[in-house]
Order: structure tokens, then sequence, then C-alpha cells
């Protein structure tokens, strides 16, 4: 390998050294050789390439890395970002391309954190190229909705901030949309439930079925308006519950929910029988059910076992 990296070094040709740089780099990939890829990185970066030639072949490089094997791309990639990082500025965009090359493959594997991480590690502020808002926003949003795969409200919060800046300016439907799912699972994690339940409501109302190249199905729907029941009855006892709690009663669709029967019972200040309690914390997600015992505690007190 060294002696094939010194005689593409030596050609004066600028077009043909990268052409001969590209044919090694095919073998490399084509070979799955983690010690032959390293030694290929190390040199392109070296001062013996010139920067213009190391940037067009880290690029070629980054688009490439699909074709390693799985181990093989995580552990190269993650190599190569280690010694581009006291350059980072000379490599942005190449940069960029092997964190989302990385994360794509993190998602793939639902390693959600580690995909998040990925992404989050892009310049999104950087002065060295132009980044409009739209890609900006997408990348929050998206980085916002690995984390909350996860369950992770506090780095999905803090991506999700950063998103609010650009999302009142922003005329793509489907990232706003995005961004509203996102913000009302933060609050539903944070057990801000009255907000959360506000949100998902709002969410529900949407009349349009197609936005942009996404589909909302009567599911989906369905599903954000069971979530408003759910955080309605989760939240604490207080006027605006009960205002919210009247709304969605005398919603029509809410007729329709699973959890009906025990909005409407919540809703009359009927006693609960411990049988549909513990129906209706079998539906709930991990963070309601910590909050459930509260809930009930105080409004259904002598619920008949």
């Amino acid at each position: 390998m060294d002696s094939v990296l010194a005689s593409a070094s030596a050609i004066t040709d600028q077009r043909q050294k990268i052409e001969q740089y590209k044919h090694i780099l095919s073998s490399v990939i084509s070979s799955n050789d983690i010690v032959q890829a390293k030694k290929f990185i190390d040199h392109i970066l070296s001062d013996d390439v010139a920067l213009v030639v190391s940037r067009q072949l880290l690029q070629t490089f980054a688009q490439e890395l699909g074709r390693l094997e799985p181990e093989m791309q995580k552990e190269i990639a993650h190599y190569t970002l280690g010694q581009i990082q006291s350059r980072v500025v000379s490599f942005e965009e190449q940069v960029l391309v092997i964190r989302e090359k990385l994360a794509e493959l993190y998602e793939s594997e639902q390693q959600w954190s580690k995909a998040a991480q990925m992404l989050s590690g892009i310049d999104l502020d950087s002065g060295m190229r132009v980044i409009d808002d739209t890609y900006r926003l997408s990348k929050c949003v998206q980085i916002a909705r690995l984390y909350l795969e996860d369950d992770d409200a506090v780095n999905a919060e803090a991506f999700i901030n950063k998103a609010s800046f650009l999302v009142s300016s922003s005329q793509h439907e489907v990232l706003n949309l995005q961004y509203k799912v996102c913000y009302a699972r933060i609050l539903d994690l944070k057990r801000k439930f009255l907000e959360a339940a506000l949100r998902y409501y709002d969410i529900s109302q949407i009349e349009k079925r197609q936005i942009g190249e996404e589909t909302i199905d009567e599911e989906a729907l369905e599903q954000a308006l069971s979530a408003a029941v759910t955080c309605t009855i989760l939240a604490a006892a207080g006027p605006q519950r009960s205002r919210v709690l009247a709304t969605l009663y005398k919603d029509e669709r809410c007729s329709k929910l699973k959890i009906y029967p025990i909005l409407q019972k919540v809703y009359l200040e009927r006693i609960l029988r411990k049988p549909e309690i513990d129906a209706f914390a079998q539906e709930l997600k991990a963070h309601q059910v910590m909050n459930i015992f509260f809930t009930f505690v105080c409004i259904f007190f002598y619920s008949m076992s």
C-alpha cells in the first residue's frame, strides 16, 4: 500500500493523480481491509497531498462508505472523523457527508441516540459554507425525533428549542408538522400533561390529508386525539383541565376512541372501578404510569375493587 500511495503522490498531473487515488480507494473499499483503509485516510490527510486533492478524495470516500460492511463502516468513519478533528474547518462538507452516512447506519440499527449524536456534530452555524434555514430546521427536528425514540426529552428539547427560532418563518409544512409532534411528545415526556394535551389536540385537528410528500392518515390523527385524552386525564385537577375535558368530551371523534369510557367517567366525575383503572394503566407509556397513582389517588380514592 505504501509504495502504491507513493507512486500516486509522485504523479505531477493533478487530474491523473486524483484518478489514480480513486482507483486505489476503490480497491481498498472492495477489499474491506480496515488497515489499508486507515493507511489511505492517513495518506490523503497528510502534507504530501494538496488540500484541494484531499477534499475531493475524502468526499468520494465519504460517498462510498455505504459499500463497506457495517462494523467496518463505523470503525473507519469514526477513525476518519478523529483524524480530521484538528482540521475540521477545512473539511466541513466531507464531515457532513460522513456524519449523515453514519447516522443513517445507526438509525437502521435502531441505535437512535447514536444516530442523533452523529448528526448533532454537524456545524449548523458554520461561517465557512452557506446553510439555509430549511436545512437547519430539518436537522434540528430530525435530531429531536431520534432522541425521542429513546425517550430522551432533555436532548430532544435542546434541539427543538433551536428549531423554534426557525419554524416561525418556515414555509415547509412537513417540517412544521414534525416540529409540532416533537414538541407535544417532549411536553408529554416531561409530564407537562395539560400542555401536551393541547398540542396533541391541535395536531388531531389538521384538515389536510396530504402535506408535501407526507400522507396524513386517519389513524395518525386518531392517535394524536387519543394522546390528548390520555394526557388530559393524567393532568393535575383544575379549571383549565376541566375546560379541556369538556372540549374533548363534546368532540364527536372521541366517542370512537378506545379510551372514551374513561374520558366519559372522568368528565362526569363518576367512580372508576379498579379493573377500569388497571386497563387504562396498561395503555400508558412508562413515564405516564409513574403519574397515574398521583392522579387517581386524589380523584378516585373511593374506586371500588
